[in-house]
């Protein structure tokens, strides 16, 4: 399955470790993740040389392509929120994962898209756990 993996990048890092396993349990599950390089703690200096045109061109094609989107919303990013909205409005099935202790926009929590899912976590298995939980409620 193709996922889009969301997560902030210069909203803040506090949360990179959990983005790192997360994907990599995805992407051992056999996942592709075109967004997987996003999880990098150099993922500013490698992203630094495209054009924000080119960055919104190369996602947006990816949300297009994915099967699904997974986003961890513990740390509010305009970037990740704009990904979120295009992937419903265009009937992508969107997963919002946040730490429990998390305030999270109640753009998201109060969006009563069917598509929508959102839930939170207490530790980064159970953030693993709920996501596969979640592909597999959409693709067996």
């Amino acid at each position: 399955m193709n996922i889009y993996f969301a997560c902030s990048i210069t909203g803040g890092r506090e949360f990179e470790p959990a983005y790192q396993q997360i994907v990599a349990a995805l992407l051992a599950d056999g996942h592709e993740i075109p967004t997987s390089h996003l999880v990098e703690s150099e993922v500013a200096v490698r992203e630094r040389f495209l054009t924000p045109q080119n960055v919104y061109e190369r996602d947006v094609n990816w949300i297009r392509e994915c099967d699904a989107l997974i986003a961890e919303v513990s740390v509010p990013s305009h970037g990740v929120g704009y990904e979120i909205g295009h992937a419903l409005q265009i009937g992508k099935p969107v997963l919002c994962i946040h730490q429990q202790a998390r305030n999270v926009s109640k753009m998201i929590t109060g969006n009563s898209d069917p598509a929508l899912t959102v839930v939170s976590y207490t530790t980064v298995e159970d953030a693993i756990t709920k996501s596969r939980g979640f592909l597999k409620r959409f693709y067996l």
